[in-house]
């Protein structure tokens, strides 16, 4: 446990990354919903939000959805569809056909693979961007060639190499479908994310760059598919006086209420990008003779930096050691690892988080194909041959800690953060 008792607490908590509203802007459209008793799935600010959210995103159709996971669903399904027509009523669109999958990632970027009866391979984090591996996915494709859909994530709003991604999907035939939920705002050569994928989807969640508290939308420049979005949101209802319906539908439109405080958020995105990437910057320059590596970022991307995060130097970890749900370490000398540097920070009265758990170490998919750039990283050690699996994700989820990111944090705050971080490594 952390032990230095000379940091004063913070008397308000800082978190990892909390809702950021501007005085008025979010309220003057909540509040003409309210008046003019738009409170429903329909009305202006859904209209508006849906227009913004295709300008800002270089694409020409938004659909504004209950959640960005919704809008990952309803790719998933337009995708499975387009691949292998259009399925029973009772059987998932992906059904018993394989889906690689970004590994190191939030499981809400492949739980719509699972709604839609598909199996996810998880494909091994690129070292250099802490996204997908090209390489890996090309090897994928040579041991999986009748997969057709990749589903890549973009980890904390710092991009990989998403045209080469998309390249390579196009090149075996494979849709591709962005998750850019935490990239909002982010470009890869001037390319705004969740415009590469043949279908993409961005989050308004309450933590995320801009948020509604809830919310997100669907990407395409597909008008049929923006439609049918549309359709299969408000439970797939048919133009007749009755409740008619042709196929499974879902109740996945978002709240007007809701639209307004992101129609009022709009605004500040290129602002709160601003504010994210001076906290980056700040956490560069205050840790950067310690034996940590800051987010990467790669040529061509230019990140929104909803978070900032590092990985400890494997020379500087002291032993730690997680099991499922519970973690210990030893202290030493010098020396530091996430837990201790975690525990520090929740001392003061702010807020970290470990990296993402990559998906083929979770409990539900510990059986599931995980591929690397040399094949398989499942069942490859051998009792009586020495040598190891590189695993780069769960390396860096061993190593990696994302720091409290808020960005209403004063500069003082920071600084005690910087310091406390500091301290652990004495």
């Amino acid at each position: 446990m952390f032990k230095r008792k000379d940091f004063k607490p913070f008397d308000q908590k800082v978190w990892l990354a909390s809702p950021t509203m501007h005085k008025g802007a979010e309220m003057k459209y909540v509040t003409e919903a309210y008046e003019t008793n738009w409170m429903s799935t329909v009305g202006k600010n859904i209209n508006e939000v849906e227009k913004i959210a295709a300008e800002k995103a270089g694409v020409k159709y938004a659909v504004a959805l209950s959640c960005c996971t919704a809008a990952l669903h309803l790719c998933v399904k337009f995708a499975g569809e387009k691949l292998y027509g259009k399925p029973p009523i009772s059987q998932g669109a992906l059904y018993k056909k394989h889906v690689f999958c970004s590994d190191m990632t939030f499981d809400a970027t492949l739980n719509p693979v699972v709604y839609e009866g598909g199996i996810p391979i998880f494909i091994d984090t690129d070292p250099d961007s802490w996204n997908m591996d090209p390489i890996a996915l090309e090897k994928a494709f040579e041991m999986y060639p009748d997969v057709k859909l990749v589903i890549c994530a973009e980890l904390y709003g710092f991009s990989g190499n998403i045209r080469q991604i998309k390249e390579i999907c196009e090149k075996h035939g494979a849709l591709l479908i962005e998750d850019a939920a935490e990239a909002m705002g982010a470009t890869w050569e001037g390319q705004q994310c969740g415009s590469f994928g043949d279908y993409a989807a961005v989050s308004y969640n309450g933590n995320k760059i801009i948020t509604g508290s809830s919310g997100g939308c669907l990407l395409t420049n597909d008008l049929k598919v923006a439609n049918k979005a549309r359709k299969w949101s408000t439970q797939a209802r048919e133009n007749a006086a009755w409740y008619q319906h042709e196929e499974v539908g879902y109740n996945y439109r978002m709240s007007n209420v809701i639209a307004g405080v992101i129609r009022g958020q709009y605004d500040y995105l290129e602002e709160h990008i601003a504010q994210k990437k001076a906290i980056y910057d700040r956490y560069a320059e205050g840790l950067k003779d310690l034996p940590i590596e800051m987010n990467p970022i790669v040529e061509g991307c230019e990140p929104n930096y909803w978070l900032s995060a590092f990985t400890i130097d494997p020379d500087y970890m002291c032993k730690q050691v997680r099991g499922e749900c519970d973690v210990l370490y030893v202290p030493e000398e010098g020396k530091s690892c996430p837990t201790e540097i975690l525990e520090a920070i929740s001392s003061i009265n702010a807020e970290g988080r470990p990296i993402w758990k990559p998906m083929h170490m979770q409990p539900m998919y510990r059986m599931h194909e995980c591929i690397g750039r040399a094949g398989s990283m499942r069942a490859k050690t051998n009792a009586y041959i020495v040598g190891t699996v590189a695993d780069v994700g769960a390396d860096i989820f061993q190593r990696g800690v994302c720091l409290p990111s808020d960005n209403k944090m004063t500069e003082e705050q920071q600084d005690r953060i910087i310091e406390v971080i500091r301290a652990c490594f004495e």
